[in-house]
């Protein structure tokens, strides 16, 4: 991603985090690298991850470019050109694949692991947004359109049918235990529960007058959904058993990622206004507010990566910095 800079005067004060319960000076992201991509402009999506080979995926929206980062060297790799909007980046270990959705061009582009020449596109898919996989099923889930996931059967290549919703889906989570997928649906203001066994809608649950409702983490175990608003700041806690909102947090402006840390319970939500808000599971099973770490202004999407206890969160130029990754690790 780039050349390894260890916590100067500067990376403290980014590392600082706010007064929290269990003392100020345990701070709880570490930052220990950063991996400048300097040709990048304007905005950054979404993030993804080959372990073997070491590479961070970063869809450069703006740039119309997927950007390779080296971690292991903290360097940029290789910058691909020819997207079109950049929004999801998906990699499939088991077949050594990577996807990427491009919004603009409509499409999906399929590139092999290791040399990451395209082998093959999935056009036709209006706004193609954010992708997930069913591993049991070897089945990729695309979001699209003004209201659908486009099912691909991964071990046939070919498309599987769409799941309609109300509205243009972001982001969406998948049960490993059940048949439930759980959908973000901004313009509808609910969240879609979709039976994906049955291709069909069995619940819509209100987001209580929270409106844009983009980002999403699910703690199967807990029973617990875990939704960003920004209108107002706000995440959601849904009991995923009664599809009740058991609890209601102010976050951080203009959140796009959230993410559950499920070995150390807790929950990192990255916000635009430059902060991840960090929530844990307190005693009562309920989460409760740990601090916030600042990152940078319109550093809203990111990866949490559980085996390498590392979250990445993706800063774009802004006022004479270069587009960077800033790399935190887990404490």
């Amino acid at each position: 991603m780039r050349s390894l800079f260890h916590c100067s005067f500067i990376g403290l004060l980014l590392c600082v985090v706010a007064p929290i319960s269990h003392g100020a000076q345990d701070a709880l992201l570490e930052l220990v690298a950063t991996i400048p991509m300097p040709a990048v402009k304007g905005r950054i999506d979404h993030l993804a991850l080959d372990e073997k080979r070491n590479r961070l995926y970063v869809a450069a929206l703006g740039n119309d470019t997927l950007e390779v980062l080296d971690v292991s060297a903290n360097r940029l790799e290789k910058s691909i050109a020819g997207f079109g909007e950049p929004q999801d980046v998906l990699y499939v270990p088991d077949m050594n694949r990577l996807y990427v959705t491009s919004g603009s061009a409509n499409r999906v582009d399929v590139l092999d692991g290791t040399s990451l020449a395209l082998s093959r596109r999935f056009t036709g898919l209006e706004d193609a947004d954010n992708l997930r996989y069913d591993v049991a099923a070897r089945r990729a889930y695309i979001g699209y359109g003004k209201g659908a996931l486009r099912v691909i059967d991964l071990a046939t290549d070919k498309p599987a049918g769409d799941l309609r919703l109300s509205g243009h889906p972001e982001s969406f989570q998948l049960e490993r235990a059940g048949t439930r997928i759980f959908v973000n649906v901004p313009t509808a203001k609910h969240v879609a529960v979709v039976d994906r066994a049955r291709s069909t809608i069995i619940a819509m649950w209100d987001t209580q007058g929270a409106a844009n409702n983009f980002p999403m983490a699910l703690d199967e175990a807990s029973h617990r959904l875990f939704v960003g608003a920004r209108n107002p700041a706000v995440m959601l806690v849904y009991d995923t058993d009664t599809g009740k909102v058991v609890a209601k947090h102010p976050i951080g402006e203009d959140a796009d990622d959230i993410f559950l840390d499920a070995a150390r319970k807790r929950v990192y939500v990255i916000c635009g206004e430059g902060r991840v808000d960090v929530f844990r599971q307190a005693s009562n099973g309920g989460y409760v507010p740990a601090g916030s770490i600042r990152t940078s202004t319109r550093a809203r999407t990111g990866l949490f990566v559980p085996e390498e206890g590392r979250l990445y969160v993706a800063a774009p130029a802004i006022d004479g910095s270069p587009a960077r990754v800033l790399v935190y690790r887990i404490r």
